[in-house]
């Protein structure tokens, strides 16, 4: 016999994915239609069919890849994070801590500043090599002794600050800023199919590792010794939910720079709505994921109209009253 409370929450759960499948579906459209030059309906239909030269142009070169890059990123940060809140049991825990966004701007800038003649595409593998090198610190040194998630906030966050001084400073003694600007704010608007064609199979490959743990993520989520004392081998989880978070981000950062708050907000939006369920919440939050990052570039595309603002401009603005609420209703419930 089934219980009465598990309708509701099947319901809740179906109305929740609806929900998000069509906010996905509205920023895809306002994606591809809005900007300095205004696409309508039928430009819209008329472009994908190649009757119209110029909508054409527009939509295959320019919309489409900035379209499919803001759904890849935002899919990418948002599982990442859940899965690194999961991981440190905080709901303020980011992408960022692991030193990923740092590692990859560092490499980026020096190599913009030291390689004057390194090419666009390559900067793409340089900084998905620097994500993962800042990764690879991070964890090297939370490792030592035990890894625990205290130890990996803490050296995630003094590797994040030391790659982040060393960045600045070859900023200061280099003219071309304009040249990574790009990086440090975030943003889509220079995606290209050749850049997706290098991201996209790692983010898929993470999407649907990520997916596919979410039951040992779960059981992580309750802490170690209980993690432990259910049979999780806690450290090899913890190690390939680090690979799998760096893989993600990093594949984001190459891409669109280091675009902040994605991982920190949709967890918790998406926890908020169906609980801390992992099966239900790594999928969720890749939907959400991308339909909010979709819609900040939209919303980016507005706040200096005709010019555009960086997406991460857009997730820092809506991302920074997150944070504070989360640490104040957070730190009351921890006390």
């Amino acid at each position: 016999m089934i219980e009465r409370s598990a309708i509701p929450k099947r319901v809740h759960l179906l109305w929740v994915t609806i929900i998000l499948i069509m906010v996905l579906l509205i920023a895809i459209v306002g994606s591809l239609s809005v900007g300095v030059a205004s696409i309508s309906w039928k430009e819209l239909v008329e472009g994908f069919k190649g009757a119209d030269s110029k909508s054409y142009s527009i939509l295959m070169t320019i919309r489409l890849p900035r379209t499919v890059a803001s759904i890849i990123v935002g899919a990418n940060l948002a599982v990442a994070g859940a899965l690194m809140q999961a991981m440190l049991r905080n709901p303020l825990a980011s992408p960022q801590v692991f030193g990923i966004n740092s590692g990859a701007s560092l490499i980026v800038v020096a190599a913009v500043a030291f390689l004057p003649n390194i090419g666009s595409s390559n900067l793409i593998y340089l900084a998905f090599l620097g994500a993962v090198l800042g990764g690879a610190i991070v964890y090297s040194f939370s490792a030592k002794g035990g890894m625990t998630p205290v130890k990996l906030a803490l050296a995630g966050m003094a590797v994040h600050l030391l790659l982040a001084s060393v960045t600045q400073s070859i900023l200061i003694f280099d003219e071309r800023i304009s040249d990574v600007l790009y990086w440090l704010a975030g943003s889509v608007d220079r995606a290209s199919w050749s850049a997706i064609s290098i991201v996209w199979p790692w983010s898929v490959a993470g999407l649907l590792f990520a997916i596919a743990l979410s039951r040992p993520v779960s059981l992580l989520s309750l802490g170690g010794e209980t993690a432990e004392g259910l049979g999780l081998n806690v450290r090899l989880m913890r190690l390939i939910i680090a690979l799998i978070v760096v893989i993600l981000a990093g594949a984001s950062v190459s891409l669109a720079g280091a675009i902040g708050f994605v991982g920190l907000m949709v967890p918790n939006i998406v926890k908020m709505l169906v609980g801390e369920n992992y099966s239900r919440v790594l999928p969720l939050s890749a939907l959400c994921g991308a339909g909010l990052l979709t819609l900040a570039d939209v919303l980016g595309r507005f706040i200096a109209y005709p010019y555009e603002s960086p997406v991460g401009i857009v997730t820092a603005l809506l991302g920074g009253p997150f944070f504070l609420y989360l640490a104040v209703s957070k730190g009351k419930g921890m006390k």
